[in-house]
């Protein structure tokens, strides 16, 4: 059996979850999510816990059992503490700033780059090159931090660009480092 699949799903304080057939959906301070359960897996809402369960040891069925749990615990834990992403930015005269729910980049092209927030996301800015991106849907946190990101990937000369804060970036040498 999965390791991950066999784990119940505990529910916080605070949220409320209903399952309508295969379609999970919780309620919490944060907002409403749902995700739609693949018909392989079975759901019960045992108590304060949700228990999913596969119908047979099919491959597919196996390998939707691990995937299954992971994204109505994603639901469950998002409508509560929300997701969190953040960027840096790196380089002399990059800088971001955030006017309504628009992003602004100044990323050294001869234009700004502006991204709107999608509903439910939440873009913050700090110090001019810190960008924080929250929200309770995990998979739509990280698309907008990547898609961020995508505008100007960190160069690997000088290390100039937008990374994930932690995220290490190998250096190489230039014409002057070769002997």
């Amino acid at each position: 059996m999965s390791r991950i699949g066999k784990l119940p799903v505990i529910i916080p304080d605070g949220v409320e979850v209903t399952i309508n057939g295969q379609v999970v959906t919780a309620k919490g301070p944060l907002g409403t999510e749902t995700v739609e359960v693949r018909p392989e897996i079975k759901i019960e809402k045992v108590e304060n816990t949700l228990v999913l369960t596969r119908e047979n040891d099919d491959r597919k069925s196996r390998s939707l059992h691990g995937l299954s749990r992971t994204l109505v615990s994603n639901v469950v834990n998002g409508v509560k503490n929300g997701f969190t992403k953040k960027l840096e930015i790196v380089g002399v005269g990059y800088r971001a700033a955030v006017q309504g729910n628009t992003l602004n980049l100044a990323l050294g092209y001869s234009h700004p780059v502006d991204i709107e927030a999608p509903e439910g996301i939440k873009i913050t800015v700090d110090q001019n090159t810190k960008i924080t991106v929250t929200g309770s849907n995990k998979q739509t946190v990280g698309d907008i931090a990547a898609l961020i990101r995508s505008k100007r990937p960190p160069e690997v000369y000088k290390g100039k660009g937008v990374k994930y804060e932690g995220e290490y970036i190998r250096r190489k040498a230039g014409k002057t480092g070769k002997k």
